[in-house]
C-alpha cells in the first residue's frame, strides 16, 4: 500500500507540482488509512472495500485525540476529516487514472461542511506599533523591520517571503517576483515603506550577515542562513503569516476605496495588463496606490497580473 502513496506523491511533486507542505499533507493522511488498514489485516489497495473506507472514517470521528486523556471529550475536527477524505479521493483518482485500480471507491465519499471563518487580523494600533521601527538599528533589527513592511504591504505568504531571492527584487522599479503555490511566479509591486525598509536592510544590515555559505536569500539570520520564521507580534495576539495577511489585504482595500474614487466601478480583469490599468485608473486619485510605481514604468507590460495581485497591491498603506 505504501509504494502506491509513494508513486502518488511523486505525481504531487513532478506532474501537479504541489508545494512540499502539502505533499506532507497528503503523507500524513494516507499514512493514518494506512496504519489503520493494516491493523485491520488489509496489506492491499484492491482488497479495501467502500465499507471501509466509512469505517475508517467512523473511526477518525470517534477516537481520541493523541496526547489527550482517554476520558477526553475533545475529538477530531471537521476540518481534519475533510482533509482525510480529501486525500483518499485524490489517490483513488490518480490510482483510477493510471489504471492501478479497477474503480474509484472514494468518489462516493461526501465531504464534510467546511465552516467559514472570518480571517483575524490586527487593529490599526497594534499593526502601527508592530511596524515601528526597532532601535538599535542592528542587522536583525532591520532584517525583522524589512520583513514585516514587506509582508503588511504586499501579503505575500511565508514562503514566498522565505524563498524570495535577490534577484527577484527590483527596488528600483518598484517591484518584486516570487514564487508561490504551484511553482508559479507572479509579480507584486511594493509599498514606498518596504522598498524604503528593503533598501536600508540591503544596505546597512545584509552585509554583516553574510557568511561565506550564505546563499542568495533575501531574508537572513544571525548565522548568514535563510530566515525561517516570522518576526513576533503586540503581545496581545500571536502573531501569524496569516494574521499578516488578514491584516494587509482590508486596510490595503479601505485606502483604496478612501483614495480612489473609481474604486467602486474598477474594471481590472484576470490576465489585465499593466499599461490599460494605467489608463482605467485616474493618476490623480492613485497618490497612495502604485502611483510611483506607475509612472516610473509606463512602458513596462507585465503579464499575467491577475485581479487578486492588483487589488491586494495597488494601493499601499503608508
Amino acid at each position: 500500500m505504501q509504494s502506491l502513496i509513494e508513486d502518488f506523491l511523486q505525481h504531487l511533486r513532478h506532474e501537479k507540482g504541489h508545494s512540499e507542505l502539502t505533499q506532507k499533507t497528503y503523507a500524513t493522511m494516507l499514512g493514518k488509512f494506512v496504519a489503520w488498514a493494516n491493523d485491520q489485516g488489509i496489506s492491499d489497495w484492491k482488497s479495501v472495500t467502500l465499507s471501509n473506507l466509512m469505517s475508517f472514517l467512523t473511526h477518525e470521528r470517534s477516537r481520541v485525540l493523541a496526547g489527550e486523556p482517554k476520558d477526553s471529550t475533545r475529538r477530531l475536527s471537521s476540518e481534519s476529516v475533510y482533509l482525510e477524505i480529501a486525500a483518499l479521493r485524490a489517490v483513488y483518482r490518480y490510482a483510477e487514472n493510471e489504471k492501478l485500480l479497477p474503480t474509484n471507491l472514494a468518489e462516493n465519499l461526501s465531504l464534510p461542511r467546511r465552516w467559514k471563518r472570518l480571517p483575524k487580523s490586527l487593529s490599526d494600533q497594534e499593526i502601527n506599533k508592530l511596524l515601528e521601527p526597532e532601535l538599535p538599528e542592528i542587522p536583525g533589527a532591520l532584517c525583522d523591520q524589512a520583513v514585516l513592511e514587506l509582508a503588511y504591504s504586499s501579503g505575500l505568504r511565508l514562503a514566498e517571503l522565505r524563498n524570495a531571492r535577490l534577484e527577484q527584487l527590483h527596488l528600483e522599479a518598484g517591484f518584486i517576483s516570487v514564487i508561490g503555490k504551484g511553482n508559479k511566479e507572479r509579480v507584486v509591486p511594493l509599498g514606498r515603506k518596504a522598498a524604503e525598509a528593503l533598501k536600508r536592510y540591503l544596505e546597512t544590515g545584509r552585509p554583516s550577515l553574510v557568511t561565506a555559505r550564505s546563499p542568495a536569500a533575501i531574508f537572513l539570520t544571525r548565522r548568514g542562513t535563510p530566515s525561517n520564521s516570522a518576526p513576533g507580534a503586540p503581545a496581545s495576539k500571536k502573531m501569524s503569516p496569516h494574521i499578516c495577511f488578514g491584516t494587509a489585504l482590508p486596510h490595503i482595500c479601505w485606502n483604496m476605496e478612501r483614495t480612489c474614487a473609481s474604486f467602486r466601478n474598477c474594471s481590472v480583469t484576470p490576465r489585465l495588463r499593466l499599461p490599460r490599468f494605467i489608463r482605467t485608473w485616474p493618476e490623480a486619485d492613485c497618490e497612495r496606490c502604485i502611483g510611483d510605481f506607475i509612472r516610473d514604468n509606463k512602458s513596462v507590460e507585465l503579464e499575467n497580473v491577475g485581479r487578486r495581485s492588483l487589488i491586494s497591491n495597488c494601493c499601499l498603506p503608508d
